[in-house]
């Protein structure tokens, strides 16, 4: 029976070091097509080491994971391309590039299977979706800082595939092109694991959350079910609150950078 693209299951997936030490620990999750997942934790937590055994970049010491029902394992290099495209925080390119040539380099692993037109077409649909349109000739070198995020995401959708990893895409971006960018992902019927750091987002983006501390998963669920005002204060040594949204009474989560101590809210926590 085949799996319905964009499935993506872990079962006790773990990375050591020759040394021994242990970078992720026995993670096991299951994700169905169009959930997104946010990965949160702190500084060291084994978030970006798991992302990178998502993308093939590591291979696991344990456990294994599983991409559309088949084993990650036994995927070649061209394979896993096809399925899998990864946005790291710093992904290098020729800035002399045009943005159409940026996002065209995304066809590459389907070259072989896509027509010149198809290509061309798949091109075209990435930078109508990443509102880059107008921006097709600009050589990247000249893009801002969230442009050029937009243009770096147009290149990897160009890989048409059903699993998306984003390693802290709104590193570096302003809150408005953090939220364009987000809202663009979330917009898209794919699959999407991402590493955040601004816990903020993880509630109006995230279908599901993944909290990480020593390489280990410590909670995973719905947003609103892991992400407590309790938990927070515990991974991330922070006070929290849940706010009421001024205008549609929906909670917001607020982290409290001006003191230390407990959790609270104004609002019970979820």
């Amino acid at each position: 029976m085949t799996e319905p693209l964009g499935l993506l299951r872990l079962e006790g997936l773990g990375y050591r070091l020759p040394s021994g030490k242990a970078l992720v620990r026995h993670v096991g999750l299951s994700l169905g097509p169009g959930d997104r997942l946010a990965i949160v934790g702190p500084n060291g937590a084994g978030k970006s080491s798991l992302l990178r055994l998502l993308a093939g970049l590591l291979k696991p010491t344990e456990g294994r994971m599983l991409i559309d029902g088949q084993d990650g394992r036994h995927l070649s290099d061209a394979q896993r391309a096809q399925k899998v495209a990864f946005l790291p925080q710093q992904l290098s390119a020729d800035m002399r590039l045009s943005v159409t040539d940026l996002v065209a380099l995304g066809c590459l692993p389907h070259a072989q299977r896509w027509s010149d037109q198809r290509q061309r077409g798949e091109v075209e649909h990435c930078l109508a979706v990443c509102r880059l349109q107008d921006l097709r000739s600009q050589t990247i070198g000249h893009l801002s800082g969230g442009e050029l995020q937009r243009a770096n995401l147009a290149r990897t959708l160009a890989q048409k595939p059903t699993l998306l990893l984003l390693d802290e895409p709104t590193n570096h971006l302003d809150p408005r092109a953090s939220i364009e960018l987000l809202s663009t992902v979330a917009s898209l019927p794919i699959t999407c694991v991402a590493v955040l750091h601004d816990l903020a987002f993880v509630p109006y983006w995230a279908t599901h959350v993944l909290v990480m501390r020593d390489g280990a998963m410590v909670g995973f669920g719905e947003p609103a079910a892991v992400l407590t005002c309790e938990e927070v204060e515990h991974t991330f040594s922070t006070p929290a609150f849940y706010l009421p949204h001024p205008s549609h009474r929906t909670p917001m989560l607020v982290i409290d950078r001006s003191q230390s101590g407990p959790a609270r809210s104004l609002v019970p926590c979820v």
